[in-house]
């Protein structure tokens, strides 16, 4: 029922959204929202710098604040595109990929996904003194545009084979894969590389502390996938259940290089109770900062299959509503900081940009928090 009002009013939906994007403005202000919504649109630095300018204005001119962004090789790309986004007032969260080969030695080798997976870099090659020259370079040129980040994000999905080389891919897939640490085919590597991540931190955290602009950005770990035990045994690859890495995180000394953890939902379209009962399982570590560290939800989605333009989103607007619902009482409880949907325009089942325009579920999931809060009460 809550979708079909939705869909019968999207125009009035969208004022709604820019009114409270102009609310919002200008860039930077000092009283910055108490949970952050944003938008996803990673690997900007393979585009133009006229197709990052398209992208970036009609983000801007949808009613989203914030944005997550990726500096991803090519970096020269990925700092114009930064530029762009802070030249039209977005927030900007900076997701560090991991996999740039600039952080690894020359003789490092990708870890073969069999076809069926990305190759990709160990954590436990990856070389720090490398990784600091190369990130202290791109924050220096950052600093010197006068872009100021929100926050930064060193790595991503590190508990899943998919983005940590040091987790295996089988061969073959369907048989049933570790559920903890000590099953790990190589558990010595992926220790290696959880110690040599906790240094990333680290030195992420003292360069960009050394900015200008920058120097109070928040530090969120890698955003986990939320991958279930029976998909990664379909899959046929390792991962780690997010709380898991957490708590080895913890153990190492992780949390005194960090403001928040990080973490990706994609729940499916299930009823709201499911959905809410979904999101407070999987943030169940995540706490005020009072008494912890709260979580920032740098990925999540719902999928709509539906190719055809005028975009139909019903089957999905009232599960966005549901998430940014339960999304809402986690911030008034201060164990959430910030919910960024994936994605923009990408994604065939997951995009929000439809047949040229924002879908009326992608107004829905933009909706600045305080503004949905208001509606909510």
């Amino acid at each position: 029922m809550l979708a079909s009002r939705l869909w019968k009013g999207p125009a009035r939906l969208a004022a709604t959204v820019l009114s409270g994007w102009l609310a919002l403005q200008p860039a930077y202000a000092d009283d910055a929202p108490a949970a952050r919504v944003g938008i996803n649109r990673v690997n900007l630095g393979w585009l133009s710098h006229g197709e990052q300018e398209r992208i970036l204005k009609d983000i801007a001119a949808s009613g989203a604040t914030d944005v997550r962004l990726s500096l991803s090789r090519p970096v020269d790309r990925s700092i114009e595109a930064l530029a762009i986004a802070s030249r039209l007032g977005l927030r900007i969260l900076l997701e560090i990929q991991l996999a740039n080969k600039s952080y690894y030695h020359e003789s490092a080798h990708p870890r073969t996904g069999f076809g069926r997976q990305w190759d990709v870099y160990r954590l436990s090659d990856l070389e720090l003194d490398r990784y600091r020259n190369g990130l202290r370079e791109a924050l220096r040129r950052i600093d010197a545009l006068g872009i100021r980040l929100e926050a930064i994000e060193p790595g991503n999905e590190i508990n899943n084979a998919g983005y940590n080389g040091d987790l295996a891919v089988y061969r073959k897939p369907g048989a049933p894969t570790p559920r903890s640490i000590v099953d790990l085919k190589d558990r010595l590597a992926f220790e290696r590389g959880l110690e040599n991540y906790v240094r990333v931190l680290e030195i992420s955290r003292d360069e960009v502390r050394a900015t200008v602009h920058s120097r109070n950005a928040i530090i969120v770990s890698a955003g986990l996938s939320d991958m279930s035990a029976e998909e990664a045994d379909k899959r046929g690859v390792e991962r780690l259940d997010p709380r898991v890495f957490v708590a080895a995180l913890r153990h190492r000394g992780g949390d005194s290089f960090i403001d928040a953890y990080g973490i990706h939902i994609y729940p499916g379209r299930r009823a709201p109770e499911a959905l809410a009962t979904r999101v407070d399982g999987l943030l169940d570590f995540c706490r005020a900062i009072d008494q912890g560290k709260p979580c920032w939800v740098t990925e999540w989605g719902i999928a709509n299959l539906a190719r055809s333009c005028p975009v139909d989103d019903r089957t999905r607007e009232g599960p966005v509503r549901a998430m940014r619902i339960a999304f809402g009482e986690l911030m008034k409880e201060g164990r959430l900081a910030a919910a960024y949907y994936y994605d923009w325009d990408t994604e065939p089942s997951y995009s929000l940009w439809r047949c040229g325009k924002l879908s009326p579920a992608g107004a829905a999931a933009i909706l600045p928090a305080e503004i949905e809060g208001a509606r909510a009460r």
